[in-house]
């Protein structure tokens, strides 16, 4: 099976759950400790493998591309204020954006994350390619897009991210029935979005974060909005399914840090914060403190 080179990442959605702030911060440049959240994202598809990115934004968008640019005059000041320290986050940005190379496609209207992904079938092309939301983050030693990229090369199949969750949880997420076919890895069977308390078919939940093959776009073209306008993945996937096409879901070792809303953001801050070398051991402190 090929290497996955290609990746998506749609950012084209309104962040009505960052409301007010959303109106001006768009919710992938919240930050995340000392990053914004769009640049763990990045970093995740690099050491993956990953050399082109394609974003899915708002038309005429301005602060991603403003965000990837180099910034020679903010550069030359820090160096003659001796901000050394400040100097080298420029640089380890700059580091982390070389070898990659970036493009952007419009999604004119919020019409789902369906219909955001197929705005890049164009750039994709005829081959496999990841795709990664930006308010999904995870902490693993491997990183989970590289989990699924090996798992995508025995199996030849679209792969979605697992993650395991308790059950008063379940009600919130799309939650997959599964067959079990290796360790961590499973055949998917349905997919139910939001299931009642008490119904979900298994303690698995999708998360943002996949391998997606020219079969995937297929069905994307095909697709209708649903009741609210909208063409989503997780539909299409689970048509694709009712039609006896394989899916499989792999349950990736890490832990998942939800960026999606306010407080799980919150959280997501709180559990890297004390993992940072440099901030951890003073908030520690300051936990105590308070």
């Amino acid at each position: 099976m090929p290497d996955i080179k290609k990746a998506i990442i749609p950012i084209a959605g309104l962040g009505t759950r960052f409301l007010p702030l959303s109106k001006v911060v768009p919710k992938e440049f919240w930050p995340l400790v000392d990053q914004p959240v769009i640049q763990h994202i990045i970093n995740e598809a690099k050491l993956s493998g990953i050399n082109e990115i394609i974003f899915v934004a708002k038309p005429k968008e301005k602060m991603m591309p403003e965000y990837l640019k180099p910034a020679p005059e903010i550069e030359k000041v820090l160096k003659e204020r001796k901000k050394i320290n400040i100097l080298e986050e420029f640089k380890k940005l700059e580091n982390l954006l070389s070898g990659i190379t970036f493009s952007f496609v419009a999604q004119k209207k919020p019409m789902g994350d369906g219909h955001a992904i197929l705005q890049a079938a164009k750039l994709v092309g005829d081959e496999p390619v990841a795709c990664l939301f930006a308010d999904d983050i995870v902490d693993a030693e491997v990183p989970c897009v590289a989990q699924l990229a090996r798992t995508y090369k025995t199996c030849g199949k679209p792969i979605v991210a697992l993650y395991k969750l308790p059950k008063e949880k379940l009600r919130l997420y799309g939650i997959v029935s599964v067959e079990k076919i290796a360790n961590r890895l499973f055949k998917i069977k349905e997919i139910v979005e939001k299931p009642e308390e008490g119904k979900a078919p298994s303690d698995l939940a999708i998360v943002g974060k996949y391998i997606l093959t020219p079969e995937v776009f297929a069905y994307l073209k095909k697709s209708k909005p649903g009741p609210r306008g909208e063409i989503l993945l997780a539909e299409t996937l689970d048509k694709m399914l009712k039609e006896e096409k394989v899916i499989y879901g792999y349950e990736f070792e890490g832990r998942w840090l939800e960026c999606g809303n306010k407080l799980d953001w919150l959280k997501s801050n709180i559990y890297l914060g004390l993992k940072h070398p440099q901030f951890g051991p003073e908030l520690k402190k300051f936990l105590k403190e308070i």
